[in-house]
């Protein structure tokens, strides 16, 4: 299996995800950009989830383990 498509390169403090890598495009996005790329439907294998009105990346569920943000 080859290298993830996103990467996350940051977290905050209290462990959110807050900077990302797209390894096929060589670019970096902040949680805020990454969350409106979801959004626009540039990652088909992502979504947005929201809890307590902060918004989240994460991997589309499947049967892998391994393909987890991180």
């Amino acid at each position: 299996m080859g290298n993830k498509r996103v990467k996350v390169i940051a977290e905050s403090k209290t462990g959110k995800n807050i900077k990302f890598h797209d390894n096929r495009l060589n670019r970096n996005m902040t949680d805020k950009q990454f969350i409106s790329r979801i959004e626009k439907g540039e990652y088909s294998n992502y979504h947005v989830r929201e809890r307590d009105g902060v918004k989240y990346a994460a991997t589309n569920p499947d049967a892998t383990i391994n393909n987890n943000l991180g």
